[in-house]
């Protein structure tokens, strides 16, 4: 769903700004002239392994080769995920683009904050965000709704956040039904100036039982 910046009926509040653009500065990422990096992915589906190289540029330039397509298309979409969080960017060119209010609500994971036009709420305690709720719409595909909840994060060597533990709980917004969940635990290495994917571990609901799906990156080479 193309997202559109929220219309003059809301007033920006400049509070709410400053607080995300602390939060979101704070947030570790590559830095600008981040060109990729290179790996040998080995990914263990409930038992199951299959390893192969990995090439990440961006978050629309990568390769995984595997032997097993399923598998390797999966592996490819959780790198293109982890380079869309992790890619460099401007507040100006993200969340700063749209109306943002703030609500206090006494709430364990701090101010609720309102990003107009975006379908999405955020909540933000100690310059860090907890918490991250959007509804989906695309052309063709049924609405979706999400809740994420960062729950753990380490401090980098550049004093940034770096998530390495949170969990997504997929929602219809039309009735409120629960339909997965899926827990992430992620570690990093530095190489040079980067923190990149060490680990990833995924529990997950499909088909009817619990699914561990673990992604293990080495010889980690910057391009």
């Amino acid at each position: 769903m193309e997202h559109t910046p929220a219309s003059s009926t809301v007033t920006d509040d400049p509070q709410a700004r400053d607080l995300l653009r602390r939060a979101f500065e704070r947030t570790a990422r590559w830095q600008k002239d981040f060109k990729g990096f290179t790996a040998d992915v080995t990914v263990n589906v409930s038992g199951k392994e299959t390893s192969g190289p990995v090439i990440v540029k961006g978050p629309r330039e990568v390769s995984v080769q595997l032997g097993d397509d399923e598998i390797q298309k999966w592996a490819q979409e959780q790198l293109g995920m982890i380079a869309v969080h992790r890619g460099p960017r401007s507040f100006e060119e993200s969340d700063g683009k749209y109306t943002l209010t703030m609500e206090e609500d006494g709430h364990p994971f701090g101010t609720k904050l309102n990003i107009h036009g975006s379908n999405s709420f955020y909540r933000i305690k100690d310059n860090r965000i907890t918490q991250i709720n959007r509804k989906m719409a695309h052309p063709g595909m049924n609405p979706f709704a999400f809740t994420i909840n960062v729950e753990e994060s380490a401090i980098t060597e550049d004093q940034k956040n770096l998530t390495t533990k949170y969990t997504v709980y997929y929602y219809s917004p039309t009735d409120g039904k629960l339909t997965n969940v899926e827990s992430f635990t992620d570690t990093h290495v530095r190489v040079g100036s980067s923190d990149l994917p060490a680990t990833r571990r995924i529990i997950t609901y499909e088909n009817g039982q619990v699914v561990v799906k673990n992604l293990t990156f080495k010889n980690h080479k910057l391009l």
